[in-house]
């Protein structure tokens, strides 16, 4: 009898320094607290190394042609892969060569800003009489590691995406994720940040890593118990075997 108690003892003790509580799974525990309320949305700068598709229109499509690439995207075959190979490349010192307007400076521009400024340059200059150009960010992507489902990198066509969007992609948290440690680490303009979020909590929906940037870097940390049975227990058999050992010296010592 006095075997069994201890038996149960120590295997109660390994249940509940593997076991991860409501407070530590749960997302946006307060969410009540922000529903109904603004945020602001910030556009993303153009950062060197980014791949931009730019079209331009006009009345007369004839008179636009030159100032586009020619494009087997255009004709029905295009990858996404291929786009980006046809794609203007931002140069390190933000800029690219653009037909006809020469050299083109895309620092502390979003694509709103850069789009803007090509319909003045060739209206301006007489080029093109009210021509319409799009221009659009062809290899954002975000690289998702840690414990979560699919870790990797994962392209998105959208402008921005949110935190959780992006978790969404590589098939959310495993259980044995640290929801309230999410490390996000951004790099602009040659600055490096790291933020810590706490997605248990909607706090985060005001700071600035609530939506991702291109290039971002999201490291979903492991839980405590995840962390404690790697360090010591690494699979269900070693388990039953530390917990055999641990039986046959109880009742060694206690006979």
């Amino acid at each position: 009898m006095r075997n069994n108690s201890i038996a149960i003892v120590v295997t109660a003790c390994f249940l509940i320094s593997s076991c991860a509580t409501k407070e530590e799974i749960l997302y946006l525990q307060d969410s009540q607290k922000f529903n109904n309320t603004s945020y602001t949305y910030t556009s993303t700068f153009i950062q060197p190394n980014d791949i931009l598709k730019i079209t331009v229109g006009a009345l007369i499509e004839e008179t636009a042609l030159p100032y586009n690439r020619t494009s087997m995207s255009s004709q029905g075959g295009g990858t996404l892969e291929l786009m980006q190979l046809e794609g203007y490349l931002v140069s390190q010192e933000n800029t690219i060569s653009f037909p006809q307007l020469g050299e083109l400076s895309t620092k502390e521009k979003t694509v709103l800003d850069l789009q803007n400024e090509i319909i003045d340059l060739l209206e301006d200059s007489g080029q093109l009489k009210n021509p319409t150009v799009n221009v659009r960010l062809l290899n954002a992507k975000v690289t998702i590691l840690g414990e979560i489902k699919a870790p990797g990198n994962y392209s998105f066509t959208e402008q921005n995406i949110t935190l959780l969007q992006a978790l969404g992609y590589a098939g959310d948290l495993t259980i044995n994720g640290k929801r309230e440690d999410i490390k996000v680490i951004r790099e602009v303009d040659g600055n490096r940040q790291i933020a810590t979020v706490d997605l248990t909590s909607g706090d985060f929906f005001n700071s600035d890593f609530y939506h991702i940037k291109p290039n971002d870097v999201i490291v979903v940390n492991q839980n405590a118990p995840k962390v404690t049975s790697a360090g010591f227990i690494g699979n269900t058999g070693t388990l039953l075997s530390v917990l055999s050992i641990l039986l046959t010296t109880v009742v060694l010592i206690t006979r």
